[in-house]
């Protein structure tokens, strides 16, 4: 065999070898469990959409795949979103990603990730925000709404997941279209600023839809902030109906640390595309008021960055702290 034969020979012979490695590390991939980070408490809408997605992930990648759900709630998400950050990309720690919550930390303090720190995976979730109230509070408009929050005279307690997050920005976005002042009353969660709300400790709330689903008895969803009616919600107007021009939400979906290796995020990747195709997954996630907006890769990291871009504008133009 001539030298430039054998070379070429070893050249396939080391390709060969790659590809197959590669093939082998997804074939064996996952050899143990899986963590998949929640920077929330349990009951809020991050939480449940994260273990719906957990057990059909289960699933989808087979043989035996585990995936554990770990709350780290705290600082508004940030304490989740820097342990997935600063996590071993080895794909075993994979986490919820909340924009523009998650990129809104970035601005308002000093935080040890941004935009470049993680591996988009795919957004599940595009989640309308609400202006909802207590069933019982005798509010049944938004027109009334507005009446309550100037009675009030800028005391009308907002109740809020969170700093920085989809539900300050979208009271944020209502205070300034209906010309009131409010009170915004942070809380360590969804879950409890839910709490709070039903239990008339605050007098209204800017929560996502999905987290007022199973609760109608006790809440009353007076406008969604989306473009278009949602299909789980026909009755409920969306605020540009009623006249003011706002529209937020959250986008929930999947991360993983930067610098993933590509055969793990393709086996990641093929494994999400396979739930999000699986019709009882979407029939759980319709049950739970998530309305489902999958896309993946690079499309998810473009729609990062312009949710980056978002909470930037916010913080310069209405600073939270």
């Amino acid at each position: 065999m001539t030298p430039r034969l054998l070379t070429l020979s070893l050249a396939a012979l080391a390709s060969s070898s790659l590809l197959a490695g590669a093939g082998l590390a997804q074939a064996d991939y996952p050899e143990k469990p899986i963590n998949l980070v929640v920077g929330y408490s349990a009951g809020g809408g991050t939480d449940v959409m994260a273990r719906t997605v957990a057990n059909h992930l289960e699933e989808s990648l087979g043989d035996g795949a585990t995936v554990v759900v770990k709350n780290m709630p705290g600082a508004g998400g940030q304490i989740g979103f820097s342990a997935l950050a600063s996590a071993s990309p080895d794909g075993y720690t994979i986490g919820t990603m909340n924009l523009p919550a998650a990129m809104a930390l970035t601005y308002d303090r000093d935080a040890d990730y941004d935009v470049n720190s993680f591996t988009w995976l795919a957004n599940v979730v595009a989640d309308p925000n609400t202006l909802v109230v207590p069933k019982d509070s005798g509010i049944t408009s938004v027109e009334e709404l507005i009446a309550a929050a100037r009675d009030a005279d800028g005391k009308m307690p907002v109740g809020l997941s969170a700093l920085g997050g989809n539900d300050h920005f979208s009271a944020i976005q209502f205070a300034e279209a209906a010309d009131v002042e409010m009170n915004y009353v942070p809380f360590n969660g969804a879950a409890q600023a839910r709490s709070a709300l039903m239990g008339g400790h605050v007098a209204m709330g800017t929560m996502a839809f999905s987290q007022t689903v199973g609760f109608e008895d006790e809440l009353r969803v007076l406008a969604v902030l989306a473009d278009e009616r949602l299909e789980q919600a026909p009755d409920v107007p969306t605020a540009k109906e009623l006249g003011f021009d706002i529209e937020m939400g959250s986008f929930r979906g999947l991360a993983a640390p930067s610098d993933l290796p590509d055969d793990v995020r393709a086996a990641l990747l093929s494994a999400l595309e396979e739930v999000a195709e699986d019709d009882a997954f979407r029939a759980d996630m319709a049950q739970q008021g998530n309305p489902l907006s999958v896309i993946y890769g690079d499309d998810y990291r473009d729609l990062a960055e312009a949710q980056d871009e978002v909470a930037r504008r916010t913080w310069e133009e209405t600073p939270w702290k």
